[in-house]
């Protein structure tokens, strides 16, 4: 406040030569009304505290759009992500075209093996293979008449049945593969009467093995009978070989 009084009053003093009395003596205007008689200049003040800041202004207009940037680098791969929901199944297409015919495929090898035949006469001899010299149906030849047995010549699962006439005696026959007996069948005859017996059985076979039919123990157990009316027989057949 006492600076800018000062500057205030070299404003208001004479310039040289000016405003003076007849008598050459210089007069001196008269002090400012409130000015202080024999001012000096005061120190100058601390600066004063910086103000508070001023709120923020408002956001400028948009810019103009910038050039497109070069594309980033590639970033690793993420972890696959869980399995969605399954959605709901969409509505049935059309029926496509039909494709084009295919060319003919070689004909599939059928594998035939079976027989069936019959007993003409009387069995009287047990523990051997009964020999059943009836043919009804031989045509692969796997079955032997003069032996009495079939003989695989192809792997895979066969069928075997046996019916027998029973007449003066009891029967039990037996059904043989390789020399072991698998299956049994016992009927007991009935006094003047004429009696019935039968036995199936799938078995699994190789080449070689041979399959028969014969009577198991003593004679007393050789009932086996055929004749123009009545029939024994035993038949077989491949039911599908081995794909191996």
């Amino acid at each position: 406040m006492q600076l800018l009084r000062a500057v205030l009053l070299l404003f208001v003093l004479p310039i040289h030569g000016q405003d003076t009395t007849s008598e050459g003596i210089e007069v001196l205007p008269p002090l400012p009304k409130g000015a202080c008689t024999g001012w000096m200049a005061g120190i100058p003040g601390h600066p004063g505290h910086n103000g508070t800041p001023g709120r923020d202004g408002r956001d400028g207009a948009p810019g103009e759009k910038g050039e497109k940037g070069d594309p980033g680098l590639v970033g690793p791969k993420g972890d696959t992500g869980e399995i969605g929901v399954t959605g709901d199944e969409g509505p049935r297409g059309f029926p496509g075209n039909p494709g084009r015919k295919g060319e003919p495929g070689e004909g599939a090898y059928v594998y035939r093996s079976a027989f069936s035949v019959g007993l003409e006469t009387r069995v009287t001899v047990p523990n051997v293979p009964i020999r059943f010299t009836k043919i009804f149906y031989n045509q692969q030849n796997h079955y032997d008449g003069t032996t009495g047995k079939f003989h695989c010549n192809i792997s895979g699962l066969y069928y075997f049945s046996y019916h027998i006439t029973v007449y003066l005696k009891d029967v039990k026959v037996s059904l043989f593969r390789k020399d072991k007996a698998v299956l049994f069948t016992y009927d007991q005859y009935q006094e003047k009467n004429v009696d019935q017996a039968s036995g199936s059985v799938l078995l699994h076979l190789e080449v070689g093995d041979q399959v028969w039919l014969q009577v198991y123990g003593d004679g007393s157990h050789n009932g086996l009978y055929a004749d123009n009316v009545n029939d024994s027989t035993f038949t077989g057949f491949l039911l599908y070989h081995d794909t191996n």
